[in-house]
């Protein structure tokens, strides 16, 4: 997996203009390498993804304060007790919050947000691995197997087989960042060092994930075997030390506060660009505002940006209060992205700049990796929509699940 996401985004590199007007890249395969017809496909693919991390993150959000809420009450009445939690306060809780961060202008003032992401990611990640080496280390008796887990009492070749095609999909998902590499290079220079700096930078973000997603894959199931649940950290796979395990799902609640805008910021943009250009005389679209606030200056916003992003914040939360499903979502999210924005267009785009002979080597390589990560991200996709399925079949809508 890391030999493939860096092979397939180090294709980017380098297919890029800079536009002196706008001080912004003029990117080779939206405008130049793919025509119209791509340029629409390559955005609704890319903007409807990044909607559908956002309600993703919502999501995964919930279920790690509906996690420090039940730890505590596991640790006060028993591991046998009940503690029933609703999950859709937790969600309207981490929309509310949305509301207010998604008012920042602009990707670019998200710097120190995003660092601060990066640490908290971090440290819940090695709280979790740091958690699985010590059950490892104590020999707990579980069951493992090579040719695949109990589901629901169940070791059949289809269920094993629907489980695999939902991990593929989870995997896709952790490494689709390309919906928000194209808003990073939007942030650089025209330099050729641009390049260089973009190659590296991946290269080691895409080595530092594979290292935390292999360790902590691995490690779980060793400390968990069949019975590891889907997220190690709220799913309690650990009960004690329960300050540890609280502190761990913090970390995610804030990591994933920063993600969602990392994440929605490309989508404010594109939509307020766009009304910009089509009503320019419109005062509730282009009309600013300014006001003074403590500890920041002055702040400008015009209306139509409150309206619209307070909009889009309401509407994700209250998709992710009617499905919310962690692994199954978060899926068939990845499985959707992974093929058309992480594969297709990066190959398609390298093609047709570097203009590549039909049938030559290079050629019959790209287009059977194409291939191969299609039908990949069919199987992911098939995986999820059956689990989702499943779930469907007894879950009532708007009703909260544990």
């Amino acid at each position: 997996m890391i030999r493939l996401s860096s092979y397939i985004y180090s294709l980017r590199f380098g297919l890029q203009k800079f536009d002196s007007l706008t001080h912004k890249i003029s990117h080779y395969h939206f405008r130049t390498c793919t025509g119209g017809r791509y340029n629409k496909l390559s955005g609704i693919a890319q903007y409807g993804n990044l909607v559908g991390f956002t309600i993703g993150y919502i999501i995964t959000s919930a279920n790690s304060m509906v996690a420090i809420k039940r730890s505590y009450c596991f640790h006060k009445h028993g591991h046998s007790f009940g503690c029933h939690t609703p999950i859709n306060l937790f969600i309207i809780i981490f929309g509310v919050i949305q509301v207010f961060l998604s008012q920042i202008p602009n990707i670019q003032e998200l710097s120190m947000l995003s660092l601060l992401t990066t640490v908290m990611c971090c440290c819940h990640a090695s709280i979790g691995l740091g958690l699985s080496i010590a059950k490892v280390a104590g020999r707990p008796h579980v069951k493992t197997s090579l040719t695949g887990a109990f589901i629901d009492g169940d070791k059949s070749n289809t269920n094993n087989l629907w489980t695999a095609f939902t991990a593929l999909g989870n995997l896709a998902f952790a490494y689709g960042f390309s919906e928000v590499l194209i808003e990073i290079q939007d942030t650089l220079g025209s330099s050729k060092p641009e390049n260089r700096v973009m190659k590296q930078a991946s290269l080691a973000g895409i080595s530092i994930s594979t290292l935390f997603y292999m360790s902590c894959g691995l490690l779980g199931y060793a400390a968990f075997g069949d019975k590891a649940p889907g997220n190690i950290l709220a799913g309690f796979g650990f009960f004690e030390p329960f300050w540890l395990i609280d502190l761990a799902n913090i970390f995610v609640v804030i990591h994933l506060t920063g993600a969602y805008q990392i994440c929605g910021q490309p989508v404010f943009g594109f939509m307020e660009s766009s009304t910009r250009h089509r009503w320019p005389n419109t005062g509730l679209v282009n009309h600013e505002y300014a006001i003074n606030v403590p500890g920041y200056g002055v702040y400008r916003f015009t209306l139509f940006r409150m309206i619209w992003r307070t909009t889009y914040v309401m509407i994700t939360t209250v998709i992710a209060m009617m499905f919310p499903f962690f692994n199954d979502i978060v899926g068939l999210i990845g499985a959707l992205s992974f093929w058309p924005l992480t594969v297709y267009f990066p190959i398609k785009m390298r093609i047709e700049k570097e203009k590549i002979p039909i049938f030559s080597f290079k050629w019959v390589w790209m287009q059977t990796l194409s291939m191969c990560c299609l039908l990949t991200s069919i199987a992911a996709t098939v995986g999820s929509v059956g689990g989702i399925v499943k779930f469907l079949q007894t879950f009532k809508l708007f009703k909260s699940i544990d």
